[in-house]
C-alpha cells in the first residue's frame, strides 16, 4: 500500500506543469495560485471530515503563517513562470530548493554540512546551468534568465514552507498542519484578485476547468499521500521514486504539448537528478527528505 500512495503522489506532482500550462489558456497566474489552495482545502476538508470527522484549524501559531507566505510564493512564481515558460520548466524548483535548504540549515539549525552534501549541491547548481543555458548561442543570461529566477523565488518559498512543516509537525498531525497553512494560503491569495488580476484571459473550456480542479486535488491530497508513503516503504525506495517525477514531468511535457527537449535538458536533468541521489539515498537527512514534499 506504501508503494502505491507513493507512486500516486509522485504521478500527481509530475501533471502539476502541464495542468498549470492548461489551466493558463482560460486564466491569469493569480487566479490560478488562489484556486490551486481554494480547491485544495475543499478535497482537503472533505478528505478529513470522513477521515477523523473533524477539522481544526489553527491561526495562532507562527509558523503556520510563515508556511503560508512561503507556499504563496512557490505556488505564485512558480505558475507565473509556467505560464510564460515551458511546462517542463518546474522541474527547476527542486534542485534549487534542495541547495537553499542546505544553506538554511546552515544558519538557522546549525547543522554540519559534509563535502559530500556540497558535491551533491555544486551538481544541483550545474544542472540548473545547463537547462536554464539549454545551447542558446547568446548565452545563460539571455532567453531562460527570467523563468529561471521566477523558479529560484518559487523554490525559495517552498523551502520556507517545508521548514515550517519541520516545525510544527512536533505539535500538529500532518492533516489539519495542510489544511490550516493552505486555508491561510487561499485566503492570503483572494486578497490580491481585484487589483492584481486580469481574471478570465482566454478562451473558458472544460479542460481548462478540470485542470484547475485536478491542481486543487493535488494541492489537497498529495501531500498526505506522499507522508503516509514514506512511513510504510524504505527510505531510500522513497528516494527513487520520488525524483522520478522530473523524469515523468519532461515526458507528459513532450507527449502533451510537444515541448522541445534538447540534449541540454537532458544532461542537466541527469546531472541535478545525480545531486540528488547523492544527497539523499546515504542518510536520512532531515532537510533532504523535507526537501521532496513539494
Amino acid at each position: 500500500m506504501g508503494y502505491i500512495l507513493l507512486l500516486l503522489a509522485t504521478l500527481a506532482w509530475s501533471f502539476v506543469g502541464i495542468l498549470v500550462k492548461t489551466a493558463s489558456t482560460m486564466v491569469d497566474s493569480t487566479i490560478i495560485t488562489f484556486a490551486r489552495f481554494a480547491l485544495g482545502i475543499v478535497f482537503l476538508g472533505a478528505f478529513l471530515l470522513i477521515k477523523d470527522r473533524k477539522i481544526s484549524l489553527q491561526a495562532s501559531m507562527k509558523w503556520i503563517w510563515i508556511g503560508a507566505l512561503g507556499k504563496c510564493c512557490n505556488y505564485f512564481f512558480e505558475n507565473t513562470a509556467l505560464q510564460i515558460g515551458y511546462s517542463y520548466g518546474i522541474i527547476l524548483n527542486y534542485p534549487i530548493q534542495t541547495v537553499v535548504l542546505l544553506i538554511l540549515s546552515i544558519f538557522l539549525f546549525k547543522e554540519h554540512v559534509s563535502g559530500k552534501a556540497w558535491t551533491a549541491a555544486a551538481l544541483c547548481i550545474i544542472g540548473v546551468l545547463f537547462i536554464s543555458w539549454n545551447g542558446q548561442t547568446e548565452g545563460i543570461m539571455s532567453g531562460n534568465a527570467l523563468t529561471t529566477l521566477l523558479y529560484a523565488c518559487s523554490a525559495i518559498g517552498a523551502a520556507v514552507h517545508i521548514l515550517s512543516q519541520k516545525m510544527l509537525i512536533q505539535s500538529m498531525d500532518n492533516g489539519n498542519m495542510n489544511f490550516s497553512v493552505f486555508f491561510w494560503c487561499s485566503i492570503l491569495m483572494a486578497i490580491p484578485i481585484p487589483w492584481q488580476s486580469e481574471g478570465i484571459t482566454g478562451e473558458v473550456t472544460a479542460i481548462a476547468w478540470g485542470a484547475l480542479l485536478t491542481l486543487g486535488l493535488i494541492t489537497g491530497l498529495s501531500f498526505y499521500l506522499f507522508s503516509e508513503a514514506i512511513r510504510r516503504v524504505p527510505f531510500s525506495a522513497a528516494v527513487i521514486i520520488s525524483n522520478s517525477m522530473v523524469i515523468f514531468t519532461i515526458i507528459w511535457a513532450y507527449l502533451f504539448y510537444n515541448e522541445p527537449i534538447t540534449p541540454y535538458i537532458i544532461a542537466g536533468t541527469v546531472i541535478f537528478l545525480a545531486g540528488l541521489l547523492l544527497l539523499n539515498l546515504p542518510t536520512r537527512k532531515v532537510t533532504v527528505k523535507a526537501a521532496r514534499e513539494m
